[in-house]
């Protein structure tokens, strides 16, 4: 079984960032050494705004040695200098956004479909996002994504797989157990209504059993 890197949290904004809190709360997050990815993803704001908030959250990452992603837009990754840009299906092409951003990370959402990952993957994507596996607190379930689909697109696909929607403390473990490389995680964080953002980045662990050679999460 192959262990999880230790940062294995790929971390996404909320849906509206309005408040100075969230920029401390994301520091405090990210100072938990387990987020490997911060994605901003602001659907509804001004390309404007959007670039002031990236500023912002750029100083917070790279203090906390956090990869930076921008959602959907390579013009604005590349103006902001964030480390990649994460794209739909029904945005930029992987091959054009890689002319806008050459070396840069390209992540892109392949839904639950081995054929649309084995086409980024033919396209150098660097990493691809699967799911959801659960109900999502952010957006609506469109596709659905199961353990058994994690194994099939595992089985055929090199580069790292991103496991996304509704994940949360209770739920991890097993995509983790079944090889998932790095977990999205949003609402569980930023719309907790039992847990504060670092209390919440707390409960999701993991150890190495020597024994077992197995996840034990708690």
């Amino acid at each position: 079984m192959k262990i999880p890197n230790k940062k294995f949290v790929y971390l996404i904004s909320p849906n509206k960032i309005n408040s100075k809190s969230f920029y401390i709360n994301l520091n405090l997050v990210l100072k938990s050494n387990k987020v490997k990815f911060f994605q901003l993803r602001l659907k509804k704001e001004t390309t404007k705004k959007k670039f002031e908030i990236a500023k912002r959250i750029l100083k917070i990452c790279k203090k906390n040695k956090v990869k930076f992603i921008i959602n959907d837009d390579p013009y604005l990754a590349r103006k902001v200098k964030a480390d990649g840009c994460h794209l739909g299906q029904n945005d930029m092409n992987i091959t054009e956004a890689k002319k806008i951003l050459k070396k840069k990370i390209i992540g892109i959402t392949c839904h639950n479909s081995l054929k649309l990952a084995r086409i980024a993957s033919l396209k150098n994507a660097d990493y691809i996002a699967i799911g959801a596996f659960f109900k999502s607190l952010t957006k609506i379930v469109k596709f659905k994504a199961n353990i058994a689909t994690l194994k099939k697109i595992k089985k055929y696909i090199r580069i790292p797989i991103v496991a996304i929607g509704g994940i949360n403390e209770k739920n991890y473990k097993n995509l983790l157990l079944n090889n998932a490389d790095f977990l999205a995680i949003s609402g569980y964080i930023w719309k907790n209504k039992k847990y504060k953002p670092i209390d919440a980045i707390e409960k999701i662990k993991w150890r190495l059993t020597p024994e077992k050679l197995e996840l034990e999460c708690f």
